[in-house]
């Protein structure tokens, strides 16, 4: 019986989509503007990576033919080789968000038909009646922050006294989020899940997709900084994914890194959840050496979204991008007969582009596996069509959203 394996490399856009003017992204395009990049020399860092962009397994899968049928354009270094091994196309978003849950319940066969909300970039940000319910429900001396922030950027500006105070920073973006950083120690790691989990049911009137604890470490003389103990408490999904599926038909899955959090732990199987993506691609593996047959992988690498998106670091997200693309073959060792591969992504994080936020991007669909046929599979109009391949290729009954391409 095959098995399915899913890889969302998070944010790892390839541009054009027709709607992204409506974002403020026209013309976004996260692996074509770093390969651009990488070809001008800008994507050069001593000691990192150097010169054009190199991912030869990732476009012998079609990386490149994806990015060219998106927007028109083949990035440099990314021209296919004679003998393609994989299929490959791009998807479309349907979702009305740029967000990481709209992407993976589409993905997951679930579009999100509803508006989240957002708080407005003002200071303050949150409504005053959300505050005062946070502060006396928690028995808190106040928040700190209270604004549009960068995650890092914040934990600098109030992270001393946010140790002298015991006030917890409290920020969001143009994301349907809410997030709250503190100090692992000083404050205190369960203390700070114990409150995001407050925090998530105060928000459910004000549809927010997502509270995120965000834990640091570190002092104002040595610095602050961020520990892979993120967690985040999203909404449960309105009705059925192909997990809730896959569970009922008895089928084992396995979930890694940040999938268990996006879909609220409904039916998410083996959670594995180690900290960066070399960690979590190793897992997916692992899992993938060891599963039974019919079974699901579903694995989220969030690095190259909140350590180089976010931050407009192109050689960061260019090393990030080289180093998975080293690491396919083991991915092809470790199948069966019978298995799939997908790998796609949620949405774009262009580290070119302006802000700091998410673009509105189509996302490459690279499958392969021992029974794939190497050719296109077109523009597919909805993440949707990769969950109901999953299904079908598993063989169990479709959810009704979605067109499989076996």
């Amino acid at each position: 019986m095959p098995r399915v394996l899913v890889i969302v490399l998070d944010s790892v856009g390839v541009g054009g989509a027709e709607d992204a003017a409506a974002y403020g992204d026209a013309g976004a395009d996260t692996v074509g503007h770093i390969a651009e990049a990488c070809a001008r020399g800008q994507g050069d860092q001593p000691g990192l990576r150097e010169g054009p962009l190199s991912l030869p397994h990732m476009a012998a899968l079609g990386l490149g033919l994806a990015c060219q049928a998106s927007t028109g354009r083949m990035p440099p270094n990314l021209e296919p080789p004679a003998a393609l091994k994989g299929a490959w196309g791009y998807g479309v978003e349907t979702s009305n968000g740029k967000d990481t849950p709209s992407g993976h319940w589409e993905i997951a066969g679930l579009p999100v038909r509803f508006n989240w909300g957002y708080f407005p970039d003002t200071v303050p940000t949150f409504p005053a009646e959300l505050t005062d319910a946070i502060v006396t429900q928690a028995g808190l001396p106040g928040i700190l922050g209270d604004k549009h922030a960068s995650g890092t950027a914040i934990i600098d500006e109030y992270g001393s006294e946010h140790m002298r105070t015991g006030k917890p920073i409290c920020y969001t973006s143009v994301d349907s989020v809410f997030q709250i950083a503190a100090h692992e120690e000083t404050f205190g790691l369960e203390r700070l899940y114990d409150l995001c989990r407050l925090v998530r049911v105060l928000c459910d009137p004000y549809k927010i997709g997502r509270v995120i604890a965000r834990p640091f470490v570190g002092d104002e003389a040595q610095g602050f900084r961020r520990t892979g103990n993120r967690k985040d408490f999203a909404v449960q999904p309105p009705s059925d994914t192909i997990l809730d599926v896959l569970a009922k038909a008895g089928r084992q899955i396995v979930t890694v890194g940040k999938i268990g959090d996006i879909f609220a732990h409904r039916s998410t199987g083996q959670e594995i959840k180690p900290h960066g993506n070399d960690a979590c691609l190793t897992a997916a593996i692992e899992a993938l050496r060891t599963f039974a047959d019919g079974g699901f992988v579903f694995a989220n690498l969030v690095d190259f979204d909140t350590e180089f998106g976010h931050r407009r670091d192109i050689p960061g997200y260019a090393a990030a991008l080289e180093a998975f693309d080293r690491r396919v073959p083991e991915i092809e060792e470790a199948l069966q007969e019978g298995d799939l591969v997908i790998i796609t992504a949620d949405h774009g994080n262009d580290p070119s582009w302006r802000g700091t936020d998410h673009t509105r991007e189509h996302s490459p669909i690279l499958t392969f596996g021992p029974g794939v046929t190497p050719g296109t599979i077109g523009r597919r109009e909805s993440f949707a069509d990769i969950g109901a391949t999953v299904l079908k290729h598993l063989g169990v009954p479709p959810l009704g959203k979605g067109a499989a391409w076996v």
